[in-house]
């Protein structure tokens, strides 16, 4: 449950509630939430933050010191405060599965409430959902370069505070991660946590072999010992040679993998995978780390670089190729009339919207068509209703099943969407001739 403060959000959104008030403006309206196009560097999105969205709309309120800061302000008159002391959020929302992928344009979230309502609600609705749409879809493209190996997230200490880290970590696994080093999050979520040790830890003993002894010692179970503090190489021998003794006692499988957190990662790898291999270690697994992303880690796998997993943390949480996305909320009907917004490169498609979904015999997905919410077409349906007056209706999928939903989306998606590098295909998102001929209408209106 949400305890965020109701101040969390953009001045502008009580001026406007508070004009709406005086103006006696309750109609109902509907806004969408939609990205007005994709950055270079991404060929499609993953929907993310739907659940956080829904906590925030369920448990909005003002408490009394909200509104003493407001009244300290000395810009909203008291019986406009008194009248944010019992609001609460009444209207419905209508979104698109987590774990979905979309397109520009595309609307992956829906509010219908009245205005004054619906208005209030936009900034933090924004900067949910834009966050974690943005490190999911990061996170896929990683999940795709890894070929199956397995992916954690080491990102927390360079998110950009505390929020940031913990979703950073939710999106990530939704997209196909495999764990996150961020205890809360594990704790939030139930996302398994790893974890191996620091250069620090090598560097508080007198040798390397002390360390490497003491830290398997104490941690009583298999683990993961970092190797490159010194010498990679010298590093994996001497693990080599504990692993030995350990078994010699009748405690094999105490070293689970060695982590290589610097330097040239193919040449390292290969080297230290090599001296396991040597020592009869084979089930030691070799994990890589330092600076990594989806770019990194296909290089990394086009040179077969032996290597069961990598950690992935500064360019996934702060998404640091495409750090932003043209995500807007936009109002699309007021009072049962259509609303469409006119300025040069940021016009909008009016109307209550839904996108259809079709695809191929192959179960390949082949196309989408932005339509009125009301037009019958074929295609798989995408919006759903998940809360209705203020409540939510059904419990959503919890964050295994959207996390399995998205690794089949993403695998229905054609494969040159998919791909990191090469032609860059456009997935065909159509507006149809009912959409359009409103919009036409309403301009020739001037409205």
């Amino acid at each position: 449950m949400s305890n965020e403060s109701a101040l969390l959000t953009d001045l502008y959104e009580l001026t406007m509630a508070h004009a709406y008030h005086d103006l006696g403006m309750r109609d109902v309206a509907v806004f969408e939430l939609f990205v007005r196009r994709l950055p270079p560097e991404r060929r499609f999105l993953i929907a993310a933050g739907l659940p956080q969205v829904l906590d925030y709309l369920e448990t909005l309120h003002f408490t009394p010191a909200d509104l003493d800061y407001l009244a300290g302000l000395r810009q909203f008159p008291a019986e406009f405060l008194d009248y944010l002391g019992r609001f609460r959020f009444t209207g419905s929302v209508h979104a698109i599965p987590e774990g979905t992928p979309y397109f520009a344009q595309e609307p992956i979230l829906r509010i219908t409430a009245p205005i004054f309502e619906a208005q209030l609600v936009e900034s933090r609705i924004i900067n949910l959902m834009h966050f974690q749409s943005m490190i999911a879809s990061k996170a896929a493209r990683c999940v795709s370069a890894a070929r199956g190996r397995r992916l954690v997230d080491f990102g927390m200490r360079r998110a950009h505070g505390a929020e940031a880290a913990v979703f950073a970590a939710r999106a990530a696994f939704l997209a196909g991660f495999d764990g996150t080093a961020t205890v809360d999050a594990g704790r939030q979520f139930g996302i398994p946590v790893s974890g191996t040790m620091a250069h620090s830890f090598i560097q508080a003993h007198d040798s390397e072999e002390a360390a490497l002894r003491r830290f398997v010692s104490a941690t009583g179970q298999p683990t993961t010992v970092l190797i490159d503090t010194y010498d990679a190489e010298r590093g994996a021998r001497r693990v080599a040679a504990l692993a030995r003794e350990l078994k010699a006692v009748g405690s094999p499988g105490q070293i689970r993998a060695v982590r290589i957190d610097s330097g040239d990662l193919i040449a390292r790898a290969r080297a230290v995978r090599g001296i396991l291999d040597a020592a009869d270690c084979p089930e030691i697994e070799v994990i890589l780390s330092g600076g990594l992303d989806e770019t990194q880690i296909e290089a990394l796998l086009e040179a077969d670089t032996p290597v069961a997993g990598f950690g992935v943390g500064t360019r996934l949480d702060t998404s640091e190729d495409a750090p932003s996305l043209d995500m807007v909320y936009k109002l699309e009907v007021y009072a049962d009339k259509s609303r469409r917004k006119r300025s040069s490169g940021k016009e909008t498609w009016p109307g209550t919207k839904q996108i259809f979904r079709e695809h191929d015999a192959s179960g390949t997905f082949t196309g989408d068509t932005i339509a009125l919410a009301e037009e019958v077409r074929s295609g798989t349906p995408l919006l759903h209703e998940v809360m209705r007056d203020g409540r939510r209706i059904a419990s959503l999928p919890g964050l295994g099943e959207s996390r399995d939903r998205c690794r089949e989306w993403v695998a229905r998606l054609p494969s040159a969407l998919r791909a990191l590098h090469g032609a860059q295909q456009i997935y065909p998102v159509t507006v149809s001739d009912e959409v359009r001929a409103l919009a036409h209408r309403l301009d020739q209106a001037g409205e």
